[in-house]
């Protein structure tokens, strides 16, 4: 192809390029009249279901050859920035920045979103609570290490409603400030991870102390200032802070997920694709939870997962915490509640919202 030729075609992409970005910035006039109505009017202004509406709608009207999954991406940026133009949108997460609950948060709100990093998952909560932040994000299960049950202990006195959930996949990676292994004297990370990587370290880096951090990416950071600790975080957080990958994806189960929620003061409506999470406590008696879990299977009801904590209140005494698929205004699905709530000595809906498309 001639050096003229080229010089043609990019001539027209430059050409597509100006009428792309003539239309983004019309149609970012339309979103701030859009704002303003919702202002006016007090509606929400975050939509979960209209954002879903159009990501389904740009997807089928797609012919190719550009990527779905990319295009997907690039209209999730457009909308994320578009929220902004209606109202700058704050979302709490465990800090520093590059941790996973960091990069769960871009991924549901983009990069427009301004991010308020904390200092712990109690923090978190307070954030939304005391109305600094608009959403949280905080983890809730791992598809390997299981439930976080710091963020379900939360839920108990927690009057926040879940609002979305996230999957992320998670690859977890050695660093330290050389790039060599024999300069680590001690690792650090966050409390769940190790048992995430627990056959490598145990092969590679035995007698060596695991030591737990608040985050990962304040492992890193750590890391950045002592060439004798080593960290394990994510790729991401060895870029911001200038480190040498000594080993990637050490994760022992290389399909490693972990499931986030976004928590807000209130759940968002019905989508169509669903699933409501409660907690509840029964009274310690033969058939006691067979009797709870009957109404869901007698209204058709499919349960997602069951999870059980001691109350912190009383010796053998349990919250559990149950996921099932569909939205508390569902007819169905109230019914089954009311009927658990009768033999319950506490319940409590946390949250209707929409069902992430993305599990693994």
């Amino acid at each position: 192809m001639s050096n003229q030729k080229i010089q043609e075609l990019r001539k027209k992409i430059d050409e597509i390029d100006d009428k792309l970005i003539d239309l983004l910035n019309e149609r970012a006039k339309i979103v701030i009249e859009v704002g303003n109505v919702k202002k006016t009017e007090k509606i929400d202004f975050h939509s979960p279901s209209r954002e879903r509406e159009i990501l389904e709608r740009i997807a089928s009207r797609n012919a190719g050859p550009f990527p779905q999954d990319t295009l997907k991406a690039v209209y999730h940026e457009i909308l994320s920035s578009s929220l902004s133009l209606e109202r700058p949108l704050k979302v709490a997460y465990l800090g520093p920045r590059a941790t996973f609950t960091h990069q769960a948060g871009m991924q549901q709100f983009g990069l427009a979103a301004q991010y308020v990093p904390t200092e712990s998952i109690r923090d978190i909560f307070r954030e939304v609570e005391r109305g600094r932040a608009d959403f949280g994000v905080v983890p809730i299960e791992n598809s390997t290490e299981g439930v976080v049950n710091y963020t379900l202990d939360m839920f108990i006195d927690s009057d926040l409603k879940i609002y979305a959930e996230i999957m992320l996949e998670v690859s977890q990676n050695l660093m330290n400030k050389s790039g060599r292994i024999e300069d680590i004297k001690k690792v650090y990370t966050h409390p769940q991870v190790p048992g995430q990587c627990r056959l490598w370290l145990e092969k590679n880096l035995s007698g060596i102390p695991i030591m737990d951090a608040p985050s990962t990416a304040r492992a890193a950071e750590m890391a950045s200032q002592d060439s004798s600790i080593g960290a394990i975080a994510s790729e991401m957080a060895s870029m911001l802070y200038g480190l040498q990958i000594v080993a990637r994806r050490i994760e022992d189960n290389q399909n490693n997920f972990t499931r986030f929620l976004v928590i807000a003061p209130k759940s968002p409506g019905k989508t169509g694709r669903d699933k409501t999470s409660i907690m509840f406590s029964i009274k310690d008696r033969v058939g006691a939870l067979y009797d709870m879990l009957s109404p869901f299977a007698a209204n058709g009801i499919n349960l997602n997962r069951l999870d059980a904590r001691p109350s912190g209140r009383k010796v053998w005494d349990y919250v559990f915490f149950l996921d099932m698929e569909g939205h508390f205004e569902d007819q169905k699905v109230a019914a089954s509640i009311e009927q658990l709530r009768v033999n319950c000595m506490f319940l409590k809906v946390l949250g209707s919202y929409p069902k992430c498309e993305d599990r693994p």
